[in-house]
């Protein structure tokens, strides 16, 4: 799926894959084969990228996080040009049960791409922060032993048994505080450098998780209006792993909702824990090629 979603990108942002200089792939489920890299796979087919090419393994977060470090890479030499970013994710039995494994967020499948270039584009990053805090590292492995190899403890992933015995242990509180401090410190320091206010921004980029979750991460917290976010979009094409803030900026764009001039906050969050928040103005989205 990434790799389906590559191609387009790249002709989208009028790129050769032998102008890339850098191919990221964020992943959050298991990728099909053991100990293989799938970010050359994704290389693979786009004939002429002979890159360093790269997996990004920082759970729902990844997408954003392979964001950070295209952008740090490109700004490192300046005869860097244009890095690809690919998500690809699919929830299914036996590891993943997409209706039970994480109660309060329904899981999809899908790839995405996007191109982040040095020159021109169809909107301009203006900021880009991420915050962990490994306090909360334990919520998605509870009391369970590692194991030796995949699924070994466990056949099927139950994310809930998981909190809840890392709840049991540090509670609630402790793990709402430090998700509210976390989420709020990536926003608050993302339109900080990139010199706005909340007030400022006409769509916010969300995961697309459930609205239990959204409103208590998100809509609450930061005061969003729902109406002005990606959510009702996302409780249609459930959670993509990695790849939530790539596709929902597509679907902005390709639904016509984004004009030149207007400011997006995309915001993340990832076991880990990780959070990353990004402002984007609008330069004019590009037609499909």
């Amino acid at each position: 799926m990434a790799a389906l979603a590559a191609a387009p990108a790249l002709r989208q942002a009028g790129c050769e894959p032998a102008d890339l200089d850098l191919v990221l792939h964020a992943t959050t489920s298991y990728q099909g084969h053991d100990m293989w890299p799938p970010a050359s796979y994704v290389q693979r087919t786009l004939a002429g990228s002979r890159c360093p090419a790269i997996e990004v393994r920082q759970m729902s977060n990844g997408g954003m996080a392979a964001l950070e470090l295209a952008a740090a890479y490109l700004v490192a030499a300046p005869a860097r040009r244009h890095a690809l970013i690919t998500t690809g994710d699919q929830f299914h039995l036996p590891a993943f049960d997409r209706w039970r494994s994480d109660p309060g967020t329904i899981c999809g499948d899908g790839g995405t791409a996007a191109v982040l270039s040095a020159g021109h584009g169809f909107a301009r990053l203006r900021s880009l922060v991420t915050v962990s805090d490994p306090g909360l590292e334990g919520m998605n492995r509870g009391r369970d032993p590692f194991g030796a190899a995949p699924f070994s403890v466990r056949e099927t992933i139950d994310l809930g048994v998981l909190r809840d015995a890392f709840m049991t242990d540090v509670g609630l509180d402790f793990i709402m505080d430090h998700m509210d401090a976390g989420q709020r410190d990536a926003a608050d320091r993302a339109l900080c450098e990139g010199d706005a206010k909340i007030s400022d921004i006409d769509w916010f980029i969300l995961p697309s998780l459930g609205a239990g979750r959204i409103k208590a991460l998100f809509l609450d917290p930061l005061g969003i209006d729902p109406e002005r976010t990606t959510w009702q979009w996302g409780r249609h094409v459930g959670h993509l792993g990695a790849g939530d803030q790539i596709a929902g900026l597509s679907y902005l764009g390709d639904a016509g909702h984004m004009t030149a001039g207007q400011r997006c906050l995309m915001l993340g969050v990832g076991a880990g824990f990780s959070w990353s928040a990004a402002v984007l103005d609008v330069l004019g989205w590009p037609a499909r090629p």
